[in-house]
Order: structure tokens, then sequence, then C-alpha cells
């Protein structure tokens, strides 16, 4: 029988410095500015997301002049709740959940993330160990019942969306139910347990796995990559459209400029954007860059509804109209002057 081990999933560990009050956080009179309150993808634990990105948080603060908290999460269900509650004003966010942020929860991209690598994306991964089985990609197709699967949550690109759509269901492999058993955790979390013994194949991406190798060597000699996606856009940094159009502007402003300028004051912008994952820095983006986004989810929709069983072809079709018809509500949407 499949099961699902979360990171912490016992304790859905919330992790707040600086509180603020539920809605949009405009202001609070008499007391000063409520806190913007920044929440963070869970990249790797709680607390290595929200210490990774505090200096920069801190650097924002100055620049607004009001107070910039953190919500770090131990999954992306936890962070897509909070984004439902009215408990994030802003985010860093990627694919899937960027486009429900957007589409679904009134917030608008102001930025988009850039590597020194210079690509306009990061790819997919799978991972297996270099001794023993599975040792080829052929090998975890022909069998998948044998192997123990550790992936990504639903709502993760590169952890289950772009490996189920580029290369399980075209070879009629359901991730959630064809394995012998999964793992569903962080990227850091998929890769340990393929490297300890836990799982015999994982799904990964190119920008963590290059930051497993550095924070955990040994494990990492362990493993092999034997299959590699497509290119996966990066992911986007988006703020409330409550907040005043100036408001956007000036996050939009700091984070473009950030590590640009010279001086120990650019190195140390630099140095803090290095420990996020070797980032370069952030363009100036709308909502026009979840196009791809959007479609990847398209095209999953369309070849779960493809590949399902159904009590008859008319609920088939019915489903496959459901899933156009939504995909050009928000093509239209994303691509009407940026989505704004």
């Amino acid at each position: 029988m499949a099961y699902r081990l979360r990171a912490f999933a016992a304790i859905l560990s919330v992790v707040l410095l600086g509180l603020g009050s539920p809605g949009p956080a405009l202001a609070q009179p008499g007391n000063g500015p409520v806190p913007v309150r920044f929440g963070i993808l869970p990249l790797g634990g709680a607390f290595e997301s929200r210490n990774d990105w505090e200096p920069l948080l801190a650097d924002m603060s100055r620049v607004l002049g009001r107070p910039v908290s953190v919500l770090s999460v131990t999954s992306y269900e936890a962070l897509e709740r909070a984004i439902e509650r009215n408990e994030v004003d802003m985010a860093f966010l990627s694919g899937k959940m960027a486009l429900d942020a957007v589409t679904q929860r009134r917030m608008q991209v102001v930025a988009q993330v850039t590597r020194h690598d210079g690509l306009p994306g990061y790819r997919a991964l799978l991972l297996t160990r270099k001794a023993g089985q599975p040792g080829t990609l052929k090998e975890v197709l022909d069998e998948p019942g044998r192997w123990r699967l550790a992936r990504g949550e639903s709502r993760s690109v590169s952890g289950y969306i772009v490996p189920q759509l580029q290369l399980f269901l075209p070879h009629q492999i359901a991730m959630e139910t064809r394995f012998r058993s999964e793992v569903v955790g962080t990227h850091q979390a998929t890769a340990l347990a393929v490297a300890n013994g836990d799982a015999d194949v994982a799904t990964n991406n190119t920008a963590d796995f290059e930051r497993f190798m550095q924070q955990f060597p040994a494990e990492a000699q362990r493993l092999q990559v034997v299959w590699q996606s497509d290119l996966i856009p990066h992911a986007q940094i988006v703020v409330r459209r409550e907040y005043p159009r100036e408001f956007q502007l000036k996050v939009q402003s700091f984070l473009t400029g950030y590590a640009k300028g010279r001086g120990p004051r650019g190195d140390a912008e630099r140095a803090t954007l290095k420990s996020l994952h070797d980032l370069a820095g952030f363009l100036a983006a709308d909502n026009s860059s979840l196009l791809p986004a959007a479609r990847l989810a398209y095209q999953l929709a369309r070849q779960n509804a493809l590949s399902g069983q159904w009590v008859n072809e008319a609920a088939k079709q019915a489903r496959l109209q459901r899933i156009e018809s939504t995909y050009a509500e928000q093509t239209a949407a994303l691509g009407a002057a940026g989505g704004s």
C-alpha cells in the first residue's frame, strides 16, 4: 500500500516572525504600519528557508519603510491554505501555486528570479542510487511496481507535475498508483530518501539538487540522474492586488535593483542571493510570465482526463470541455495587459 511521509507532517509547523493581522496589511492606525507578510515555498526545512530569506527581507523592510515578516511552512499545502486565509501579502511561488494565487487569490506577479547559469529556467530530474537497482530509466519504466518512489507534492512543478506529464503518463504510469510505495516531501527529503535507502527513485530538480550536493556531499555521491525534463520557467514573486500600484512598483524596483550595485553593500546582497539557491537576481515580470505554467497545468489535466476511466463518453467529453474552458479563461486573463 502506498504511504505518505511529509517532512515534519505530524507537526505542521508555521514559523512566523512579526505576526500581522488577517487580511491585506495596508495600515495600522496609531501603532505604525502592519508587517508585510512574506510566504516562502518549502524548498528545504522551514527554519532553513526562513534563515535564507531573512537578510533579503530585512533589506526590503528598510527600503519599504515598514516591517516584513516571514511565513515559512513545511508543505505546499500549508502555504496554499495561508494564502487562502489572507495570511500572506507577498510570496515566493513557482508554477501551479503562483498560477492559482494570481487567478484565484487576487495576487499579482511583480518579479521573476534568475540564476547564475543564465538559463531561463531549471529542469526536473529523476534520481536513483548509483549502486543497486534500478540503475537505468528503462528499469524504472519497465517495472514501476518494483520500486519505492519519493516525489514532491501535487502542487510541485518539478516534483510532480512535469515528471508526471513529460515522463510517466506518456508511458501509461500514474505516479500515485503504479509504484510499490511513495514518500511525499520536499526536494531535500526525496533526495535523502533515495540516498539513505528509504526509496529507490526520487523526483527533484537541477537547482535543488545542486544545493543538495553542497549540503550533503556524501549522500549526493550515492545518487545519479537518469532523466531530466525540458526547461521549466523560474519562480515568481507575487503581491496582493489590494496593495497600491505605487507600492507594487516599489517592491519591483527593490527586487530588480538588488545585488546590482558595487562595493560592500552590493557584495553582501550578492552573497545573500547566492544562499538563496544561487540566485543571480530578479527580473521585472507581470502575470503573463505564468502562461507557461498555465500551459503545463492544462496539459496535465488533459492527459489525466484522456487516460482516466469514465462512466461514459459524455462524462469524459464534459470534463475535457471544462479543461479547455478553464485554460482559455486563464490565458485570456494572464495575457490581458500582463494580467494586471
